[in-house]
């Protein structure tokens, strides 16, 4: 019941409750506080495991007896979580499971011999990329392909993508024109023969750091 108020309207001018009406408000509201009041009234308090009271009654204080608990998870034992609370670690305490196949074992892990084989190797080791026939620019992806081949038609400007260090890579060149690499190559051994077959190797060395070597077909 929403609390009953009573019109006392203006002083001495007879416009407020009758005071039938207003004790009859007064009579509800206390009603409603006592029944309230036995309804919902804690008699005593009993402490449960970890918890502690002051008294069974009247002011009572109560006090966490064991902040400090250890709790399992239920994962064959191998996760628990542990801590003050309300703070909390999770620890694996197996977490070392058993691998099989290519690589077998738990905390010492075996790689099979036979692992790591040329038919494993990605595309950029072992495919080659025919540009075919290449005039003014031609870019060599390193991240693609192992092989490039092409033949110029015009004098051409080789650049070099995603050229990591320590990639080797192998262009196989022909045409009677004139090809030149980015700034930072060195040519270490050999001439370009525009009437021969060419195969040019490039290492990279470092980003803008590319040694090249020519050999020529017999």
């Amino acid at each position: 019941m929403a609390q009953q108020d009573i019109n006392i309207g203006p002083a001495n001018q007879g416009q407020g409750d009758t005071l039938f009406d207003a004790f009859t408000k007064v009579q509800s509201n206390f009603t409603e506080l006592y029944t309230d009041e036995s309804q919902g009234e804690v008699n005593s308090i009993v402490a449960g495991t970890g918890v502690s009271v002051s008294s069974a009654t009247g002011d009572v204080t109560v006090t966490n007896t064991a902040p400090d608990q250890t709790v399992s998870l239920a994962d064959g034992g191998d996760i628990a979580v542990s801590g003050t609370y309300p703070s909390f670690t999770l620890t694996n305490s197996a977490p070392n499971a058993t691998h099989t196949g290519d690589v077998t074992g738990a905390t010492a892990l075996t790689i099979a011999d036979d692992v790591i084989s040329y038919a494993k190797l990605g595309a950029e080791f072992t495919t080659t990329d025919a540009q075919g026939n290449v005039s003014g620019t031609a870019t060599l992806d390193f991240a693609s392909k192992q092989i490039f081949t092409a033949t110029m038609t015009a004098d051409t400007a080789f650049s070099f993508s995603n050229a990591n260090i320590g990639m080797v890579k192998d262009l196989i060149v022909t045409g009677s024109f004139v090809p030149s690499f980015p700034v930072g190559t060195k040519q270490i051994a050999g001439t370009y023969d525009g009437t021969v077959s060419n195969l040019i190797q490039i290492v990279a060395v470092a980003n803008g750091d590319y040694w090249l070597s020519v050999s020529k077909a017999q």
